[in-house]
C-alpha cells in the first residue's frame, strides 16, 4: 500500500530535487502555490504496484526519487515493459482517465501526486504549464523512437551500454566520475532490452574489463568518461546516433 509522505509535504517546492526537470519547471510564485495546494506525497516500496494497467487514474504525478516500470500485456498472459520511469517523469495523461500501462516501483518510489480535475484546469490556465507538458511529451516521443533503433539494430553490447549511459545522464551530477545506482536487475535489463540475463552480465562484463565502466557492489556502476561510453552505445559524444 502506498504511504503518505508528510515529511516532504512540508517542504517548500523550491527545495525539491526536480524543480528544474519536472512538469512545474517553468512555474514561480502563485503558479507553485496553487500546485501546492493540490499536490501530495506518496511512497511505494520496491515490487509494489502503483497503478494496473486499465484502472482509474485519479491523479497525475511527477516521480521524485526512485524509477518505476512501464509494462502493457497482452490477452495471453505474456507481458512487456515498455519504458522507465525516472526522477521528474511525468506519470499519467491530462484527459486520459484509464491508465494505459500497469506501473510497478522497481525500487522504492515516491511521487509528487497532483489532483488530475484540478491540474487539467490549472492547464486550461496557464499555457506555458501546458506548453512544459508539450515538451516534456515531445521528448519522451524521440525517446520512444531512438528505443526502436535500440531493439532492432543495436547489437547486445550496444545495447547495454546505451541503457547504463541513459540511466548514468539522469543521475548525473557535476561530480565525476558518473554514478549511479543501476534500478533494474539483471533479469529486468534482460526483459528491457531483449536479451538473456546471461548476455546482459556478459556485457555488463566486458565493458568493465575494458576500462569504460568500473562496478561498485551488487548495483553501483561509475563511468569516467562518458563519450567513451557513448561510443560504445553506438552514439556520438552528444548522444545522437551514429552513421
Amino acid at each position: 500500500m502506498p504511504r503518505v509522505d508528510l515529511m516532504l509535504a512540508k517542504e517548500d517546492c523550491n527545495q525539491c530535487p526536480i524543480r528544474h526537470r519536472a512538469v512545474c519547471a517553468t512555474c514561480d510564485g502563485p503558479e507553485l502555490d496553487r500546485l501546492a495546494s493540490m499536490k501530495s506525497y506518496r511512497s511505494w516500496k520496491a515490487g509494489e504496484t502503483i497503478v494496473l494497467e486499465g484502472d482509474a487514474l485519479p491523479f497525475v504525478a511527477s516521480i521524485v526519487t526512485g524509477c518505476a516500470t512501464l509494462t502493457r500485456s497482452m490477452e495471453d498472459g505474456r507481458m512487456q515493459m515498455v519504458g522507465l520511469l525516472l526522477p521528474s517523469d511525468f506519470v499519467g495523461r491530462p484527459g486520459r482517465v484509464a491508465a494505459p500501462y500497469e506501473v510497478v516501483a522497481v525500487t522504492d518510489v515516491t511521487m509528487c501526486m497532483f489532483d488530475r480535475p484540478a491540474f487539467e484546469k490549472m492547464m486550461s490556465e496557464t499555457p506555458h504549464v501546458a506548453h512544459r507538458l508539450l515538451e516534456m511529451s515531445l521528448d519522451e516521443l524521440d525517446a520512444a523512437r531512438d528505443w526502436m533503433l535500440v531493439l532492432g539494430r543495436k547489437t547486445a553490447r550496444e545495447k547495454v551500454a546505451t541503457l547504463l549511459s541513459i540511466v548514468l545522464r539522469r543521475a548525473s551530477t557535476a561530480a565525476r566520475p558518473l554514478r549511479a545506482d543501476l534500478p533494474l536487475t539483471r533479469e529486468a535489463m534482460a526483459t528491457y532490452l531483449g536479451l538473456t540475463i546471461e548476455t546482459v552480465s556478459r556485457q555488463i562484463s566486458a565493458l568493465r574489463k575494458d576500462g569504460i565502466i568500473r562496478l561498485e557492489g551488487t548495483r553501483g556502476v561509475l563511468c569516467d568518461d562518458l563519450s567513451a561510453l557513448l561510443i560504445e552505445a553506438g552514439d556520438d559524444d552528444d548522444g545522437d546516433f551514429l552513421d
